[in-house]
């Protein structure tokens, strides 16, 4: 799976109150790429991602390479990410 038709798709891994999580969000929407979706994922409802990423949210990961980029991350890092 690489791009969909409206563009690259993006998982964002999250947990439940996890402000960290929202503030990676929130750098996600003020860059506002074009041509990219945006897919939320609890890891807590999914064993096997919150054994991955439990200590690691919120990561952003590329559906087309499998490229992932970790929290903290700001404008500038997200940008080269997803070039």
């Amino acid at each position: 799976m690489s791009k969909s038709s409206t563009g690259l798709s993006l998982t964002l891994y999250t947990g439940p109150h996890c402000e960290l999580c929202e503030h990676a969000q929130a750098v996600y929407e003020q860059l506002s790429p074009k041509n990219t979706v945006l897919h939320k994922v609890n890891i807590r409802d999914h064993s096997d991602l919150y054994h991955l990423y439990a200590l690691r949210i919120p990561v952003l990961k590329r559906s087309d390479t499998g490229a992932e980029l970790g929290w903290p991350f700001d404008i500038d890092m997200l940008e080269q990410f997803l070039a």
